[in-house]
């Protein structure tokens, strides 16, 4: 495993449920039979909603539900590792959902879950856009790392990226790889996207797949795309532009070994955010 390969699949998601689990399951499988054994699905995969209505109806019990079958069989039945990029399960809040990354491993079992900590509530500068997630999903609160074939496996999604404590968090827990499902609209991420994915990993020393949803949805949202496998020297290994479809590669385990043993920045930290 000193070279697994990986991919990040990239859709464009609508509103209709079955038309995007198809698309999702058609991907995983390309990106299986292409040698990956590790695939990240988008934010919001199984769908574009046009409300906080969709969402609600859409939700599912922690355990159990359409979603997460779907997830647990396509992994099983690809034989890859997937990070099933968000799906809203059931929150405290009765008129909200979590946005919930699921982790499967290659036998179907769940191997984590990660729920959305930091949400999208913005007006974009310079654009008629503005966007208050919150509105319909409750943030988590946990940091997620695990083990896993392509060692300690990181879970963050979209707007987690801009807040690098996040990831030192993880860090301290002994982050290796990342996985981001994301879906940044087409302003920010033309602004921002490339930037801070290549940041995280250089920051961290880590491989980052970044899986995102690219294109004009039917909710007249339109996402970057830009999907991508970065290494711990911030180099873009493979990128999707746009469009569904996937960016894969292989992570050179022992570069990452060398880049920190030759260049130590992670113990080279004075200081540190919280407690």
């Amino acid at each position: 495993m000193n070279r697994p390969k990986v991919a990040a699949i990239q859709m464009t998601s609508g509103t209709g449920v079955a038309a995007n689990l198809a698309e999702a399951e058609r991907l995983i499988r390309a990106a299986a039979a292409d040698g990956a054994g590790l695939v990240v699905l988008p934010e919001n995969f199984a769908l574009m909603s046009k409300g906080a209505d969709e969402q609600l109806a859409l939700r599912e019990a922690d355990g159990a539900g359409p979603l997460q079958s779907f997830l647990a069989r396509v992994a099983a039945q690809a034989r890859v590792w997937l990070v099933g990029g968000t799906i809203p399960l059931a929150a405290t809040d009765p008129g909200r959902v979590r946005a919930a990354c699921l982790v499967f491993d290659d036998r179907g079992r769940r191997v984590a879950r990660y729920d959305k900590i930091h949400l999208f509530d913005v007006h974009v500068p310079g654009a008629d856009e503005h966007y208050q997630e919150s509105a319909a999903i409750e943030p988590g609160e946990a940091v997620v790392v695990i083990d896993s074939p392509w060692g300690r496996l990181g879970i963050a999604v979209c707007y987690d990226l801009r807040f690098p404590e996040l990831f030192r968090r993880m860090q301290e827990r002994g982050l290796e790889v990342l996985a981001l499902p994301a879906a940044f609209t087409a302003t920010t991420g033309k602004a921002h996207w490339e930037t801070l994915v290549r940041a995280r990993a250089i920051e961290n020393l880590a491989f980052v797949v970044a899986a995102a949803q690219g294109g004009v949805h039917p909710n007249a949202r339109e996402t970057f795309g830009h999907s991508m496998v970065v290494d711990p020297w911030g180099q873009v290994l493979a990128q999707r532009p746009c469009g569904s479809g996937f960016a894969a590669s292989e992570l050179d385990r022992e570069f990452q070994g060398a880049v920190r043993r030759n260049f130590p920045a992670l113990e080279h930290r004075r200081l540190k955010c919280g407690p």
